[in-house]
């Protein structure tokens, strides 16, 4: 374990959690459920897109070099071209009947809108020269052959799948999933719904942290809860650590006479690297490794577990999986009221956006203490509130993170 027992800063305890990660194993899944999931190859295209030249309109293909003389133009209309049938070959000084997607005729150049003629049985009248080139997709204008269409490390949203579709992929290669333990602790907690016990509460922590890992593409199992004795919880952490590549363990990691998760995580033979760290919410936070598997022992307290993860567990989600952008872009946004601010800790504070003017602006929530669930609940996510021996002014711009880009 690191002897270390100064706070660390936040960047540089999110960089040391992200250090030499061991990227996951590759599978190859049906497009239709990758989103979401991390792309482990390079996609090259091996067609362009669009595959051929086609109409962007409906009208007619012409010929611009059959136009000879001054406007107006009168040309036979001669076959037609629609979409998922070869095009004719164009006719000297005709037209072609064409539709939107339709491929171009030979020969053709331009396709002039219907709206932009005057036609009169088999006849098009034309009153303005078309220009050479227009109202055409060009083959490969998109992506030309051989190109690289989708880089590895590409977190594949729905615009992914419809490029990969229509490359013609009905697969993608993927990173595996990250295989999630959560570990509950604490004598005072039970399961939801289940009949109270004196000074018992319902164990919240699993439920929030385990949506947050979904979308971060985990695969997550929610182990039974721990209970404060010291042999017991260094056995559930044994057991937690089997087939994990992430364990987190929620509670027991301060300084306590019943904060037993630290010692036990030790018990279990768990490298610890550090865990304080110079942040608010979530100080107490246990970083180590046992093997490939990676610990994150997170404070019990909801506000606390949410923040600390989503900040620091998400990016190790992510990257695991090969993600090329594995922090969340922070937005930019004006605090909407003054706020005092700690002397000596980042604070991440609850708040929830509204537009202003031209700009975001974060409404900090009134009760931010670690056990409050309403600010959870209503929040959008958290503020960066920086340490300063004095107060921040409203209209001032910070950090913003999303519960929904963590």
């Amino acid at each position: 374990m690191g002897t270390e027992s100064a706070l660390l800063g936040f960047a540089e305890a999110r960089a040391r959690i992200l250090s030499d990660v061991r990227r996951l194993s590759r599978e190859r899944i049906p497009l239709a459920r990758a989103a979401g999931r991390v792309v482990a190859e390079d996609l090259v295209a091996s067609n362009p897109l669009p595959p051929f030249d086609n109409s962007t309109m409906d009208g007619y293909a012409i010929a611009t070099t059959d136009l000879d003389g001054a406007a107006p133009w009168q040309l036979a209309v001669r076959g037609e071209s629609t979409a998922g049938t070869a095009a004719p070959r164009l006719e000297a000084v005709s037209a072609c009947r064409i539709f939107t997607g339709a491929p171009l005729p030979e020969r053709a150049d331009a396709v002039v809108m219907q709206e932009q003629v005057t036609r009169d049985g088999d006849t098009i009248r034309l009153g303005a020269r078309p220009r050479a080139g227009q109202n055409i997709r060009r083959a490969g204008e998109d992506i030309a052959k051989g190109a690289l269409a989708i880089p590895e490390g590409t977190r594949a949203s729905a615009g992914t799948l419809a490029l990969a579709a229509m490359l013609d992929r009905f697969e993608l290669v993927v990173a595996r999933r990250p295989h999630v333990t959560i570990l509950c602790t604490g004598d005072e907690l039970r399961a939801q719904g289940r009949d109270a016990r004196a000074a018992s509460i319902p164990e919240s922590n699993s439920a929030p942290l385990a949506a947050l890992a979904r979308q971060a593409a985990a695969a997550v199992r929610i182990a039974p809860i721990a209970r404060d004795d010291p042999s017991g919880a260094a056995r559930a952490i044994a057991e937690a650590l089997e087939g994990a590549d992430v364990l987190l363990t929620v509670g027991g990691v301060s300084v306590g006479d019943h904060d037993v998760v630290r010692p036990a995580l030790e018990n279990a033979g768990v490298r610890l690297d550090f865990w304080r760290v110079a942040i608010k919410p979530g100080k107490p936070l246990a970083v180590g490794r046992k093997g490939t598997t990676h610990v994150l022992g997170l404070p019990g307290n909801p506000a606390s577990a949410m923040v600390t993860f989503a900040l620091f567990g998400i990016p190790l989600l992510r990257a695991l999986q090969g993600d090329a952008t594995p922090i969340a872009q922070p937005l930019r946004v004006r605090l909407a009221a003054g706020r005092s601010r700690s002397l000596d800790r980042l604070e991440f504070v609850r708040a929830s956006l509204r537009l202003d003017g031209d700009a975001l602006s974060a409404r900090v929530h009134e009760n931010q203490a670690s056990g409050a669930a309403t600010s959870l609940a209503s929040s959008d996510g958290v503020a960066f509130v920086p340490a300063g021996a004095t107060s921040i002014e409203a209209g001032t711009f910070v950090d913003f993170v999303r519960w929904s880009d963590a």
